[in-house]
């Protein structure tokens, strides 16, 4: 059975998106486990409670069939953030898929994991195509997009498409 690794917010992460995105990958038949910075419960949104499998300083990406990171207002913290690059760098270098839906590509870009990549993303602010190309990210405006094994989405109502297309992707 593959395993997957999805990072929320400890506060305020999209709750359809991580929602959408774990039932597609569980009906797919694939383990999902819910990595933040903080142990416990992380709380959506709209207030939904989902309890914290694993902290991030704790996460090993090999043991992982990938990495995926879910947006919302929250995933801001894991901009810059030391634990989120070292994980998504690791992915990297082990060759493990990642990807992130809604804002949370923006933390891909910054820690350099899209170099050189097709991606997409949120772009509400008007600042994601700059972001992009500071980064070296080739930006393209479609719900989702898939460069090799990086997976990114532009927000919840590509969550369904998301989590398909990361099935497809950790199947390979």
């Amino acid at each position: 059975m593959k395993k997957i690794l999805l990072v929320i917010a400890s506060q305020n992460f999209q709750p359809v998106e991580y929602g959408t995105t774990r039932d597609v990958l569980e009906s797919s038949g694939v383990e999902v486990v819910v990595a933040s910075d903080k142990p416990g419960e992380a709380i959506a949104t709209d207030n939904t409670k989902v309890k914290v499998d694993v902290v991030l300083d704790k996460v090993d990406v090999r043991n992982y069939d990938g990495v995926f990171f879910i947006g919302g207002g929250g995933a801001l913290e894991y901009l810059d953030n030391q634990e989120s690059n070292r994980i998504l760098n690791e992915a990297v270098v082990h060759q493990i898929p990642y990807g992130a839906i809604c804002i949370s590509p923006r933390i891909l870009a910054k820690a350099n994991v899209l170099t050189g990549k097709k991606a997409t993303g949120w772009d509400m602010d008007d600042e994601l195509a700059d972001i992009f190309a500071r980064n070296n990210v080739e930006y393209i405006r479609e719900p989702a997009v898939v460069d090799g094994t990086v997976v990114t989405a532009n927000g919840p109502g590509a969550a369904e498409e998301f989590g398909r297309r990361i099935v497809e992707v950790v199947s390979q």
